[in-house]
């Protein structure tokens, strides 16, 4: 089947893993030495630390090279490689390219990397750097293609879940090592201390069902998103893939099978 080579390995990335992996494609991610998921429960960048992941029912398996890619992929698993500058593209040699690392800029992808590419949220002009874009802000578009044109530009506000969007975000209070103080399931009040940067406590400013939180030890920033809270409060949410990344995969492989419908590719 036809490789695809993802960039990014966050949860929404994943969910588009999973999609591909589940249609029969042969699928690899390129991740950064330090992931910085937080949804990492449903993340193949968790490989990076753990060296596998499992999705739903999907094994993502960290490799060092190009042969390890390989056999994984032959295995029926999901390859995940840290490769930040993208080395992978010219050793594996993909037939799709789909750029989900989510910068909200274009990072350095081209529609030359590859006979199919695909940029996922915002950064991306369909015919100038990429084949399609999917878009991957909440409502009325989310997953849909766009064939012309960028999809809709960063608000910098999160997407509405349960009547909430800013407060679900769960944000560091100051620089330094992020420590959680919870894990990631657990139910949690307003007001409750879910974690510290450095010394500084870091409290819940909604109550709900922790789904994501950073990997204890990683660098943080003031202000940097360190985890989210879904008011909701379903804890089975947090093993899941959500809806938006279902969504988004879905749109990515509408995206490839459009393209190759207009290209006369016997289906």
């Amino acid at each position: 089947m036809e490789k695809v080579l993802i960039k990014g390995a966050g949860d929404l990335a994943t969910g588009i893993a999973c999609r591909l992996h589940r249609c029969g494609f042969s699928v690899a991610m390129t991740e950064i030495a330090v992931p910085t998921t937080v949804r990492r429960t449903v993340a193949f960048s968790r490989a990076v630390y753990e060296g596998n992941a499992l999705v739903e029912d999907i094994e993502g398996v960290l490799c060092r090279n190009t042969e390890e890619i390989d056999n994984t992929v032959n295995q029926d698993k999901v390859a995940v490689i840290v490769d930040p500058s993208c080395e992978t593209l010219e050793s594996w040699r993909p037939d799709i390219v789909v750029d989900a690392i989510l910068a909200k800029v274009n990072l350095g992808s081209k529609m030359s990397d590859a006979d199919i590419v695909i940029g996922v949220g915002p950064g991306f002009t369909a015919g100038e750097d990429c084949h399609v874009v999917v878009e991957t802000k909440r409502g009325h578009n989310l997953g849909r293609c766009i064939w012309e044109g960028s999809a809709f530009p960063n608000t910098g506000v999160p997407g509405m879940i349960g009547g909430y969007d800013k407060e679900r975000i769960i944000r560091a209070a100051s620089d330094g090592i992020f420590t959680g103080n919870v894990k990631i399931g657990t139910l949690v009040n307003k007001g409750d201390v879910v974690g510290h940067s450095g010394e500084i406590p870091i409290y819940a400013e909604v109550g709900g069902v922790v789904r994501g939180l950073l990997q204890d030890g990683v660098a943080v920033t003031a202000g940097m998103k360190s985890g989210d809270i879904d008011p909701r409060g379903v804890v089975e949410h947090c093993w899941t893939i959500s809806d938006k990344a279902t969504a988004i995969g879905g749109g990515v492989l509408e995206g490839i099978f459009h393209i190759k419908k207009k290209r006369g590719v016997k289906l």
